[in-house]
């Protein structure tokens, strides 16, 4: 990693902490500090720290073996840190994990649906096994089997379901309880993009009722699209946190395009900034740009002043899987990502 770039994520690790500081009066779904886990000599989790607050979407990010799978694994209680304290929607994992797990939803990247039943009947299965009650339950599968567009579907086996289907089936299983934090576990693996869209817009939809999403995806567009903040995870640590725009600014390589059809204005403009990339045959510039808007706006009033007039502006930064490949070394498709 650069000299620039380990500078820009220390910067960035001081202004989230900051930041967290100021914000601490927002509720928060899950509070980790210190957490760490090894098997033997091997640590897969150092130390790291998580404030995510309520009703938000969180995206954890990393390459294979970074502690993705071991993470959402201790905070879902099925396996214990070896240090570290933790809440999870108010509950002390040490000393309430059951209370932990009556508050959560977990779906995973192997769907849970049972083939053998109906879909009406999978989430009858799950309704009992909350104790929900012989009234309480039948109105909790008709909700589901409405809100997950499943009514026309819902006395048809699970295994003539489409991938999609399938997959909302899942999410509608794991909502039963009616948690407050789901654990999605590469929610939309294997679906074409039109199901992908349509399980973008229930997650947004859960969001929107107050539901905490913690994500892990190999999609780094799907990331960037839904989650409110991202955090990287490698080799145990956590190497950057910020919401997708923040991190994109990490990354060396932004910059601004300005199109010119008159050569005097190309000219001027050039003058102007004359450490810009020059084509001279396109009349474009390419001036080095964060991708903020307060440099935006200097960049703007600055063109202004001078009479500087663009015939097209476009703004380019660079995208999560450069900030992926910067942070961890290692490309996207690599990220199968446990």
């Amino acid at each position: 990693m650069s000299d620039t770039l380990s500078a820009a994520l220390t910067d960035s690790t001081a202004r989230t902490s900051g930041t967290t500081a100021s914000a601490s009066s927002t509720p928060l779904a899950i509070e980790a500090l210190g957490l760490r886990k090894a098997y033997g000599e091997k640590k897969v989790l150092d130390g790291i720290d998580l404030r995510i607050p309520e009703g938000s979407i969180f995206s954890l990010l990393g390459p294979n073996g970074a502690g993705k799978t071991t993470t959402v694994q201790i905070l879902s209680t099925l396996v214990d840190p070896d240090a570290g304290q933790v809440r999870v929607s108010g509950h002390d994992l040490a000393k309430d994990a059951a209370g932990v797990r009556a508050s959560i939803g977990v779906t995973g990247q192997f769907s849970a649906v049972d083939n053998l039943l109906t879909g009406e009947e999978n989430l009858a299965m799950m309704c009992d096994l909350h104790h929900l009650g012989k009234k309480a339950g039948p109105r909790r599968v008709a909700e589901l089997l409405e809100q997950f567009s499943l009514v026309d579907a819902a006395n048809r086996y699970a295994s003539t379901y489409s991938g999609g289907m399938r997959r909302r089936l899942d999410l509608a299983m794991t909502l039963v309880g009616d948690p407050r934090l789901i654990f999605l576990d590469e929610p939309t693996t294997g679906l074409d993009p039109r199901s992908r869209h349509d399980m973008w817009q229930i997650i947004r939809e859960l969001v929107s009722g107050g539901v905490t999403i913690f994500l892990t995806t190999q999609y780094l567009e799907e990331a960037d699209l839904l989650a409110d903040r991202i955090a990287v995870l490698n080799s145990g640590r956590l190497v950057a946190e910020g919401t997708p725009d923040e991190l994109k600014r990490l990354i060396p390589g932004g910059h601004i395009r300005l199109q010119f059809t008159d050569p005097g204005g190309y000219q001027k403009a050039y003058a102007l900034f004359p450490d810009a990339s020059p084509d001279e045959e396109a009349m474009v510039l390419q001036v080095a740009h964060d991708g903020s808007v307060p440099a935006l706006k200097g960049l703007l009033d600055r063109m202004e002043r001078e009479s500087v007039t663009p015939e097209g502006l476009s703004v380019h930064t660079p995208d999560l899987d450069d900030v992926f490949f910067a942070l961890t070394g290692q490309h996207k498709e690599k990220d199968s990502a446990r």
